[in-house]
């Protein structure tokens, strides 16, 4: 059994190093670990991208070419939680730049297909105050959003 916890396997269609790299200039604390590349024996061609284990944010990831067989949906995302609006637009404008794209509520697609979700850390807090008109007025505000926006969900909170 090992010690080193979990490894999160993203397949990709012949872009995981591309992506690696992409995830990598985002979240500090990061760095491309090792590149795997096929070998003669296949299956992919001699000397191209494999696998690409990757840390983001000091989370290890597998970025593997399993081709087109699997894609991404919204079942799974990651959840980026941001102590201020400067984090959020800094994540959201990063994920969704060349190709991705907002959602609502927070979460968007980037330029591969994976889903993520951009959220204030404040938010369940908020919006599991004891106090049910605020906990509303702060959900209904949050409904109404893309891109989270943090001024905005503390008025609604505070009844501003």
């Amino acid at each position: 059994m090992t010690t080193d916890g979990f490894l999160t396997c993203l397949w990709f269609d012949g872009r995981a190093e591309e992506a690696a790299h992409h995830y990598v200039s985002i979240f500090e604390n990061s760095r491309i670990d090792r590149v795997s590349r096929h070998t003669a024996a296949g299956p992919g061609p001699a000397g191209s991208v494999l696998a690409v284990e990757f840390t983001a944010n000091g989370q290890r990831f597998m970025a593997l070419n399993g081709g087109p067989q699997f894609t991404f949906n919204e079942s799974i995302s990651f959840q980026i939680l941001c102590s201020g609006q400067r984090e959020i637009d800094h994540y959201w404008t990063k994920l969704t730049e060349n190709g991705g794209e907002g959602g609502s509520c927070g979460w968007l697609k980037d330029r591969y297909g994976v889903s993520w979700q951009v959220v204030y850390d404040r938010l369940l807090t908020l919006m599991s105050d004891p106090d049910p008109e605020k906990a509303a007025r702060t959900a209904r505000a949050m409904l109404g959003m893309g891109k989270l926006d943090v001024a905005a969900l503390e008025r609604a909170y505070a009844g501003e």
